[in-house]
């Protein structure tokens, strides 16, 4: 019999110079499964990045000799697509705006919250690759998950940061039976302590802002006691 390959967690590479802020990050993203590599400066993220493939940059903006804004440029500039998340004690638009154009994918700010930064490092881990079906046709409408947007012709249609999350996760598992718990812990995220009637909230407030009914060729069907099974039509 074939043994099953070995999972091998999302590999997320560090780059901050203060010891303090390097480990307590380390430390949080260990316990949340994540396979760490810490680095102070430029020349050990490369050479970390030379031996390895990761999930996710987290790279402070202010390090000794090179910053984290020309960096970023460079490896973008070499063909780089990792995913890469400022954090930085800047909080200017300027310097927000500065980011982005470098080619981060997102921008904190410090002191940050840790339960927002975990939050934040699961869903740029998660983001699909190549290869993965980011846009979606409802009836009439047009789920664009790598966007963010979902429209009805010319005119999008509302839906807040979870309601997206959620639309997205039932769109990319269609026809299977996904429980509350696992609906949670996939657009949530295990660490945030919700009702598993939040999930049922969030559900009707999709379904309602995207007009279903029973006429509708999508539904998501109620599971009783179990969840939700999506079927696209």
């Amino acid at each position: 019999m074939t043994a099953s390959p070995a999972f091998e967690p999302p590999a997320v590479l560090m780059v901050e110079d203060d010891d303090n802020l390097r480990l307590g990050l380390r430390d949080n993203l260990l316990a949340q499964g994540y396979a760490v590599v810490a680095t102070r400066s430029v020349p050990e993220a490369e050479a970390a990045m030379a031996a390895r493939t990761f999930s996710l940059l987290l790279l402070d903006v202010m390090l000794p000799g090179e910053d984290g804004y020309g960096f970023c440029r460079r490896l973008r500039a070499s063909g780089v697509t990792t995913p890469v998340m400022m954090l930085t004690a800047r909080s200017l638009e300027e310097d927000v705006v500065r980011g982005f154009e470098a080619g981060a994918q997102d921008y904190l700010t410090k002191p940050y919250r840790v339960r927002e930064l975990l939050a934040r490092v699961k869903a740029l881990v998660q983001r699909p690759g190549p290869g993965v079906v980011d846009c979606f046709r409802l009836e009439d409408m047009t789920v664009d998950l790598a966007r963010r947007t979902v429209m009805r012709g010319d005119i999008g249609i509302p839906l807040t940061r979870t309601e997206l999350d959620l639309l997205g996760f039932l769109l990319r598992n269609p026809d299977r039976a996904l429980t509350r718990e696992e609906i949670l812990d996939m657009v949530w995220g295990r660490d945030v302590v919700v009702d598993l009637r939040t999930v049922d909230n969030f559900v009707s407030s999709v379904k309602r802002k995207l007009g279903w009914s029973s006429r509708s060729s999508w539904v998501i069907h109620t599971l009783r006691g179990v969840g939700y099974r999506m079927e696209p039509g």
